[in-house]
């Protein structure tokens, strides 16, 4: 793919930064004004119907429709990035989008290793990637700048 390149370990870093604020605003927010203090203190995996709304389902759907739609999160459009199929660089299909979301487990839970993976793979994909058949690139197309008035007049 042409003014493509794969996307790196920090930028895809960053876009992940961004998507936690992002998730934090609409899901730990409301619980708290669900459930106040007690949902930040109470030792219970699930606080209620609201807090398995709001902490499970809503990031779960909410991040599949963004990856089918716009073929990424809120941090990977602010950082010009797109997940695509690996073998073709289109979109990728539903089955990879859900695959992809659970392979997430994989990566985290040996401290992290899928993650850092990116920064070692020569097509800078986590074992998440890997396992759904996705790709992360970045769009190197550069605007043109323009001048109302040129240099040399």
């Amino acid at each position: 793919m042409e003014n493509k390149e794969y996307a790196g370990f920090w930028i895809r870093c960053g876009a992940a930064l961004i998507d936690m604020v992002v998730l934090i605003i609409i899901t730990v927010v409301p619980l708290f004004f669900i459930y106040g203090d007690a949902f930040f203190i109470e030792d219970k995996n699930i606080h209620g119907i609201w807090d398995l709304l709001f902490s499970y389902i809503l990031p779960f759907v909410g991040t599949i429709w963004f990856w089918l739609k716009y073929r990424a999160t809120p941090g990977k459009i602010a950082t010009k990035l797109e997940i695509v199929d690996a073998l073709t660089g289109n979109k990728m299909s539903t089955g990879q989008a859900i695959g992809r979301y659970f392979a997430y487990i994989i990566s985290t839970v040996p401290f992290g290793l899928g993650f850092i993976w990116i920064g070692i793979d020569k097509r800078k994909q986590g074992w998440h990637d890997k396992l759904a058949g996705t790709v992360v690139i970045r769009n190197l197309h550069k605007e043109s700048v323009q001048f109302e008035i040129r240099p040399d007049a």
